[in-house]
């Protein structure tokens, strides 16, 4: 039972890690907003609140081992449909204005303006021809419902598997094979962005393709990987975590030495609660039936429910990591984007340095904690105190983000002015600037995001815009020549040449983003250091048996109101600094291409840092709490080594 369940944590975190990776990829493939993105990253939650409180009060009942089944063989019908749009929506097709020129089979010479000029009404034609023939952009939909299933098949894989392991099991083997899971399941997300890098770096319609035609590289901003992919790996291994659970028994024979009257509550026993002498009397046994149709359970559950929230120590540490929760998840589900659009890394690079930097030290401050928890015999106000102050370490880490970041490079006619914190609308470009007097003649569109780099090292929105007169060769291999507005900057008197894509960052960047990244790995192990801490905080603050309910109500609450929203909110102030948003072939608002760095920077970070800041504040009030309320105990012989 323990290999089954350790596989199914595998792969129910591989499979949430694989999501995250693919954020960006499916932002861009179905032209969505950060904040649509967004909420269809919240659908798990969404789900997993769905059914929650059936599997909380009856999940024990069942036969455990093929509930866990039927939920693993649920997350892989949700990882499939998830990946079920990209066999029905057809090729790929990036908006470009060098159609001619990467549709040669041979080396050409070809002036941008005049091919826009000559061809410009067909094309457009095309496009709006080819509209109509195409899916329904509401094809995201499937991955929002993909993802609720997802969350649903999730459910029970905690609960009724710690739940079957502490009942079956040797009351000192329970945290062995607890902390067995916990290690196992970090080695999903560590696979989960690798093989989201691995994915990103395949072009979407791999094996469908002459990726000879395809002028666009994986540090594109229309480039789109090979998403699905990822999917379809993790629905196959949750089809396979599934299927030992069918053949294992409802029940177990309990070892010799195991305890009469050893229930599910031993796990957060032995795990370091405080053993309260002042137990109430227990309540007589009734039939759960019994009590699900009589007025008991309603006034049992509600007078619980006061209790739990009247508890101040408890009701603090809930809105202290309500904020931080909050910041967290937010961070984490555009920080592949971040590291893109603010240091110029590919979609597959982001991923594959998150899996192989940031992980491995969550991993190992995680273990570190609780081994120095044990060590040294901590009570809950050292636990408290300890917690705290490693996570305003880290707080106080994340704060360098500010001093390492890549000011916006300049590109053509895409400048920000003024204030762009509170803005109603995102931010805009005027298109009058695109234009001037060296571009005047070509009869460009501003709408297509197709850019070139000029030999001044200059962003410009299309070739034609840069008024490119030649061009040669083909697919990523073009080269413009005779740029009449390179030939126009006053500061340049070099090549006037450009090619395919955007300007790579400078190599000032480059070492921004080394130091980016060693920040992260320090603040990343200082908050792991004091999680354990933290977590065993909640259990000690409450009485013994409220200690199931102030469990579910905490994990209810984080989901609610820190998981659904916490994406949502992020993408839309990230939306706002946008510069350069794409367009789709039926000439509605696609994607954002562009953002600006500094901006960006401003809002993802200050958003992160403004939502965690005032919960320290709470901390302090909470550390006062327990303080006071634990602290005559503290000349006590500590028991079971806490």
């Amino acid at each position: 039972f323990l290999a089954a369940l350790s596989f199914s944590y595998f792969s129910k975190t591989l499979s949430g890690t694989i999501m995250k990776s693919s954020i960006t990829q499916i932002e861009r493939r179905f032209d969505l907003t950060s904040s649509t993105v967004g909420f269809i990253d919240g659908s798990f939650e969404m789900g997993n609140l769905l059914v929650i409180a059936f599997v909380s009060y009856f999940g024990a009942k069942l036969h455990r081992p093929k509930v866990i089944a039927v939920g693993c063989f649920t997350m892989a019908l949700g990882s499939l449909l998830t990946a079920m749009p990209h066999f029905f929506m057809g090729y790929y097709k990036y908006e470009t204005t060098s159609h001619a020129a990467s549709s040669a089979n041979l080396t050409s010479s070809v002036s941008p303006c005049s091919v826009h000029q000559d061809v410009n009404e067909t094309l457009l034609e095309a496009s709006q021809s080819g509209c109509e023939k195409e899916p329904s952009s509401n094809m995201w939909i499937y991955i929002f419902l993909g993802n609720m299933l997802r969350g649903i098949g999730e459910t029970p894989i905690t609960p009724l598997g710690i739940s079957y392991l502490d009942d079956f099991a040797r009351e000192e083997d329970v945290p062995v094979y607890v902390a067995c899971l916990h290690t196992i399941a970090m080695l999903g997300p560590m696979f989960g962005f690798l093989l989201g890098s691995l994915c990103a770096k395949l072009y979407v319609d791999i094996g469908f393709v002459d990726l000879g035609s395809i002028s666009i590289t994986p540090q594109d901003s229309r480039w789109v990987g090979a998403w699905w992919l990822g999917f379809l790996i993790g629905g196959v291994t949750s089809f396979l975590a599934a299927l030992p659970f069918c053949f294992l028994p409802k029940n177990l024979k309990k070892p010799e030495k195991a305890n009469n009257d050893k229930t599910s509550y031993g796990l957060l026993e032995n795990m370091g609660t405080t053993r309260n002498k002042l137990t109430p009397a227990k309540p007589k046994p009734r039939k759960w039936s019994i009590i699900l149709k009589g007025k008991w359970f309603a006034r049992y559950f509600y007078t619980s429910l006061k209790k739990v929230l009247s508890n101040r120590m408890y009701f603090t540490l809930l809105c202290c990591s309500l904020l931080q929760f909050s910041s967290f998840i937010g961070f984490l589900t555009y920080k592949p984007k971040y590291m893109e659009q603010q240091y110029g890394q590919s979609t597959s690079k982001s991923n594959f340095l998150i899996g192989l930097t940031s992980l491995p030290p969550v991993g190992i401050g995680i273990f570190l904690g609780g081994l120095i928890m044990k060590k040294c015999k901590m009570s809950i106000i050292g636990a408290a105190r300890f917690a705290f102050i490693m996570s305003f370490l880290a707080y106080v880490t994340t704060l360098l983000h500010f001093f390492v970041g890549c000011e916006h490079r300049e590109n053509q006619g895409l400048k920000v002015t003024g204030c762009y914190f509170f803005l109603d609308k995102p931010i805009p470009y005027h298109e009058n600037a695109l234009f001037s007097e060296c571009n005047s003649d070509c009869k460009c569109t501003s709408d297509v995001w197709d850019p070139v780099c000029g030999d001044n090292g200059l962003t410009y929105v299309s070739a034609c815009l840069a008024g490119c007169k030649t061009s040669v060769g083909h697919g990523k291999n073009i080269v413009f020549h005779n740029c009449s507005c390179l030939e126009a900057s006053s500061s340049w008197t070099g090549n006037n040449s450009a090619t395919l894509g955007q300007c790579p960052k400078g190599e000032d960047c480059s070492k921004k983003f080394i130091y980016y990244t060693v920040i992260q790995v320090i603040s990343g192990f200082c908050y792991a250091l004091g999680g354990t801490p933290s977590y065993m905080i909640m259990f000690r603050c409450v009485q013994p048996e409220l200690k199931s309910l102030a469990v579910g109500l905490y994990t209810l609450i984080m989901r609610m109101l820190a998981g659904i929203p916490a994406p949502v909110y992020f993408g839309a102030l990230i939306d706002k600094t946008c510069l350069k948003w794409g367009s789709t072939s039926c000439g509605q608002r696609g994607a954002c291409r562009l953002y600006d760095s500094n901006a960006y920077r401003y809002v993802y970070l200050g958003l992160s840092v403004v939502l965690r800041g005032p919960s320290y504040l709470i901390a302090i009030i909470f550390y006062m709490l327990v303080k006071k309320h634990f602290g005559n105990k503290n000349s006590r012989p500590t028991e079971n080594g806490e």
